[in-house]
């Protein structure tokens, strides 16, 4: 009996969450209409993309750490980076890579996955791979790159993306800088003792919720201030100025893009109209895509989520690296294609 109540609140739980999702989008529609502001607007595009994305992110981190908590009960830290290590070293990166192309993540949304995979014992290089490639690399960007430039242009920055996310996150993890992760992260990995066989499907899905409370619970703040701050440069950012800036094809306009990109957040589709701009006013591809990269895979605001997992060394480091990487592709681009 005592299991089939913990499978039946488990499954209404599930529901709950599936509608919760599925339900946000015309929530924040909903929101911004009642409150007669128009979406377009500088203040209701800043009110809807803050009502959408605060709960889309804690919803996805609290599915994400319950399923990692439950997956730790089988799994611990030390058995997964065994099972890790029997990779080549970088094949475990560019796994997380490829997974990253695959999962539809702003970069915000691909922190609660970083973390529940930063507290379940991934090695830190590969989990970074993981969170560059998320954004970075995305199918609807290369939708639209296809459309607009050919299959070429979309192989040249799907290769590009992957080898900056690959080879980013093999550094990172090459630095040896396990030591800059937050003390509660790795007292969250120290609790994860060795599996017990005896544990019931009823004790695996308590560890489930009880990582659901201690982790959502030091991190939702941030999640809260990092999107707000999104949501403000979503809504108030000024595309035209942008352009301005950029439209020009000298080497400098690729680090001023980086330079410009950092602050802001979107995801790959909401900067690709800002990328068309770019071009419309004659700015190169290179430095377009390296606008584009920089704004959905190091933005402003995933640095506030991450600084509550990363110490600054390694959010500093991080940082650079990316960066450092967004600026050889844009540079590579604007070579080949001039």
């Amino acid at each position: 009996m005592t299991n089939f109540r913990s499978l039946a609140i488990l499954a209404a739980g599930l529901l709950s969450w599936g509608g919760l999702y599925t339900a946000l989008k015309p929530l924040s529609g909903w929101v911004v209409s009642s409150l007669g502001l128009d979406s377009r607007g500088p203040l209701g595009s800043a009110l809807e993309f803050l009502v959408y994305e605060v709960p889309k992110v804690l919803l996805l981190l609290v599915l994400v750490v319950y399923v990692v908590g439950v997956l730790r009960s089988f799994f611990s830290p030390e058995r997964t980076r065994n099972i890790l290590s029997r990779f080549p070293d970088g094949v475990g990166n560019v796994l997380a890579a490829l997974l990253g192309i695959a999962t539809p993540f702003c970069s915000c949304s691909a922190v609660p996955l970083f973390i529940g995979f930063v507290t379940g014992g991934v090695p830190l290089g590969v989990t970074f791979s993981f969170l560059i490639s998320a954004p970075m690399v995305n199918e609807v960007a290369l939708a639209l790159l296809l459309g607009m430039f050919g299959w070429k242009v979309a192989t040249l920055y799907l290769a590009t993306g992957l080898s900056v996310a690959v080879l980013a996150g093999w550094l990172v993890g090459r630095l040896g800088m396990e030591g800059q992760i937050e003390d509660w992260v790795k007292a969250v990995r120290s609790s994860s003792a060795e599996p017990d066989s005896r544990m019931t499907w009823v004790d695996r899905l308590d560890s489930g919720r009880d990582a659901v409370r201690d982790i959502v619970g030091k991190v939702w703040p941030w999640v809260v201030a990092g999107v707000g701050l999104g949501a403000f440069i979503h809504g108030f950012a000024p595309a035209g100025i942008l352009a301005s800036f950029l439209g020009k094809g000298a080497w400098w306009t690729v680090p001023l893009a980086v330079v410009i990109g950092v602050p802001m957040y979107a995801n790959a589709a909401g900067i690709i109209p800002i990328v068309s701009a770019l071009l419309e006013k004659g700015a190169a591809l290179g430095t377009a895509l390296a606008f584009m990269m920089s704004v959905t895979a190091l933005s402003a605001p995933e640095a506030i989520l991450l600084r509550k997992v990363l110490k600054p060394r390694l959010l500093a480091t991080f940082f650079g690296i990316v960066a450092l990487g967004i600026l050889l592709v844009g540079w590579l681009f604007n070579l080949l294609l001039a």
